[in-house]
């Protein structure tokens, strides 16, 4: 059996024996390319091909990378019809390959990489984003407790206690001084919103956490590490915060001709949010861009630790980790523009 360069197959064959003997015999293992945080693995079995995702190997952020969690929300989700990777099995032994585990369906379809879709046809590329802002506005009108998950998370002062989370998150991992990430420690939690309503919420939702079938429609949505129970409109903000984001190859869609490339505009996919959630409108987003882009520098800081201490998961995690400061710059300038002075 091939080894795959951070994981020992043996050990997972024998764990898969048995427990899961219908699988078969484990045949092969390959990591995922991309991805930063939890590690993630296509299994090749008997009966065919399934995922899994662990921990990292190695001294962790408290809080960070709760694969267990992520089983359990799975779990929860998928009895529902929205569209996630069956649940297979969590193994909560370290012991077995060295961090704990599960695994899940592999669905097949496609990713895409860049926001702008160049490898598709202009005419395709709208239904795909609607497709993207309907799943989610799906996933944000469940009932929480009618799925199980009223104590998946403290339904409350979700922006209040994720400032702070991040706030202790990037603290924790901190290596450099950054003014701007200081401003904002400083001025978010003195100015944070009302929230209205309680959903499940991913907090990575982005279009290469998606897979499409060939119709256009998400089949499945991926990388569940930082759900919770919280404001959906934060959730929907930092989606949003795409057509605010310089077109780079990844998912930012600024300085794109939209109308050109078949894309919605951020008031279209505004209206189409609103519309599948009930909604009249959303408040002033810059203040929700402003904290999401806190976060995610508070999440590559993270990754910039990791590499410091030998322990990223992925080989272009050091070119991540250089992004610390142009996202915080990024996050004040949204601050500014939501009144920060």
């Amino acid at each position: 059996m091939p080894q795959s360069a951070d994981l020992d197959p043996e050990a997972l064959a024998r764990w898969i024996a048995g427990a899961l003997p219908a699988l078969g015999q484990v045949e092969a293992i390959e990591k995922f390319a991309g991805g930063q945080s939890n590690p993630t693995y296509r299994v090749t079995t008997a009966v065919g091909d399934i995922v899994l995702r662990r921990k990292p190997f190695g001294p962790l952020l408290p809080s960070a990378h709760a694969v267990d969690r992520e089983y359990r929300l799975l779990s929860a989700l998928h009895p529902t019809g929205f569209p996630v990777p069956r649940p297979i099995a969590l193994c909560e032994d370290e012991g077995v390959i060295g961090a704990v585990f599960y695994l899940m369906e592999m669905v097949e379809g496609r990713t895409f990489w860049n926001g702008a879709l160049p490898d598709l046809p202009v005419e395709a590329r709208r239904p795909h984003y609607l497709s993207m802002i309907d799943t989610m506005a799906a996933l944000h009108s469940l009932d929480p407790a009618a799925i199980g998950l009223a104590d998946f998370a403290p339904p409350g002062n979700y922006i209040e206690r994720q400032v702070a989370r991040w706030t202790r998150q990037y603290r924790a991992a901190q290596t450099d001084e950054v003014a701007e990430v200081e401003r904002l420690i400083e001025w978010l939690p003195q100015t944070l919103p009302a929230q209205d309503r309680v959903s499940v919420i991913h907090g990575d939702y982005r279009i290469d956490n998606l897979i499409y079938g060939e119709d256009g429609r998400v089949r499945a949505v991926l990388d569940w590490e930082l759900a919770t129970l919280g404001d959906p409109v934060a959730d929907f903000a930092y989606l949003a915060m795409n057509w605010a984001m310089p077109c780079d190859g990844r998912s930012g869609l600024a300085g794109l001709d939209l109308a050109a490339e078949g894309i919605p505009t951020m008031e279209e996919a505004v209206a189409q949010y609103c519309e599948g959630t009930g909604r009249e409108g959303l408040p002033n987003l810059n203040w929700y861009f402003a904290f999401n882009l806190f976060r995610l520098t508070g999440i590559v800081q993270g990754i910039k630790k990791r590499v410091i201490d030998g322990n990223a998961s992925n080989a272009g995690a050091a070119a991540m980790a250089e992004r610390v400061v142009p996202l915080a710059k990024a996050a004040w300038e949204q601050a500014r523009l939501a009144g920060a002075s």
